[in-house]
């Protein structure tokens, strides 16, 4: 195999490949995980939080493989980091975030939806006025007792 542009092909495909999994995997047994944990916030844990700023790094040692010279070592540290990111770009974007319907202690969130409608299902009902202030909520003649709905007071 000593055609050119098959190892610049196979050395585009490696860095990708490292450069994706340091920057966006947890690896086997979670060892990329723990070791960007270890990076912490420090300038090695921003790199390898950064996929298009590690592909630079990874592409470098790769370009040896690829060059027979300096200035092709230049030129193929560049271009690998390159088609790692074309090829980072033509992958699917990262996927929505999902959103929990229930809080840490497992109890169900008040504001959010549960059910959904279809596209011809009418809207839901609005839900009930408060009653005007009486006698049988707990106010009157127009005064609050602190308890119940907020009425405008005139």
């Amino acid at each position: 195999m000593d055609a050119p542009w098959f190892t610049a092909v196979l050395g585009a495909l490696a860095t990708w490949r490292l450069a994706h999994l340091l920057a966006l995997e947890d690896g086997p047994w979670d060892a990329v995980l723990r070791l960007r944990t270890a990076a912490g916030q420090g300038v090695w844990g921003q790199m390898l939080d950064c996929f298009y700023c590690l592909s630079l790094w990874v592409a470098a040692p790769v370009a040896l493989a690829v060059a027979r010279n300096p200035v092709e070592w230049l030129l193929a540290w560049l271009g690998l980091s390159g088609a790692a990111c074309l090829l980072e770009r033509l992958g699917p974007a990262a996927p929505p975030p999902v959103l929990e319907l229930t809080d840490p202690e497992g109890d169900a969130h008040e504001l959010l939806r549960t059910e959904t409608r279809g596209a011809g299902d009418p809207p839901p009902a609005e839900p009930p006025l408060a009653p005007p202030p009486g006698p049988s909520n707990g106010t009157s003649n127009g005064t609050s007792t602190g308890t119940g709905p907020v009425h405008l007071v005139r």
